[in-house]
């Protein structure tokens, strides 16, 4: 389903992308299961960090790795700051329809980078490459975005359906009728092949209860080697 470019491979060392698609799932509006996940995430991550602060959080492997990576585009790792919000602040992680919120949960347990699309939206094939900074889409606000030379983008043959500077596309977006989906991971060097491997298993378990009808049709790590 994923075809590397040369340019990726050569642009990014010992990075990763993973992908899960999909099929036979359901994205109702709110989940009773999936709701009691996440407050037993949110119990967890209080837990963990009871004590912690921000320093502690920026000093994690897996944070650093993905800082390091923002930094090439002056830009702040969102995941770290809404990691933050939860475990520091205590504040609620955010109630949103169960497929993004499936995606969301893991994300805030594993600190991956993580973008969600309704696969039957997305048309073949998809291609993982790094922008020349002429590439235009539209974003999930409906703004117009060029992306950032040198960043990691995912694309089909429409165009980028994600990056990592700015984030998933409108057009393939997740809504309340889609079926399919397809989730990709984006890992910088420092990550590791094993930890996005876990991380789409999680995110796929938290689609199984609120569809525990869906199936599986694709999960897959790549690697620049």
């Amino acid at each position: 389903m994923l075809a590397v470019t040369d340019a990726w491979k050569a642009a990014y060392p010992g990075a990763h992308v993973g992908v899960l698609a999909m099929r036979n799932v359901v994205n109702p509006a709110e989940h009773a299961a999936l709701d009691e996940r996440k407050h037993e995430l949110e119990d967890e991550l209080r837990a963990r960090w009871a004590g912690g602060d921000r320093a502690a959080i920026r000093s994690l492997p897996v944070i650093d790795a993905y800082t390091q990576y923002y930094k090439r585009f002056k830009k702040t790792y969102h995941v770290q700051l809404q990691l933050e919000s939860v475990a520091l602040k205590g504040r609620p992680i955010p109630g949103v329809a169960a497929l993004v919120e499936s995606m969301f949960m893991a994300e805030l347990k594993n600190l991956l980078l993580t973008a969600g699309h309704d696969l039957d939206a997305v048309e073949g094939p998809v291609t993982l490459g790094v922008s020349d900074g002429t590439q235009r889409y539209e974003l999930m606000s409906g703004s117009e975005q060029q992306t950032a030379e040198g960043d990691m983008t995912i694309s089909d043959s429409h165009g980028v359906i994600s990056s990592i500077i700015y984030g998933p596309d409108r057009r393939t977006r997740i809504g309340p009728g889609t079926r399919s989906t397809l989730f990709t991971v984006y890992a910088p060097e420092g990550v590791g092949e094993q930890a996005v491997r876990e991380h789409l298993e999680d995110v796929r378990d938290n689609v199984l209860l609120a569809a525990p009808g869906g199936q599986t049709e694709l999960l897959e790590v790549v690697g620049a080697g």
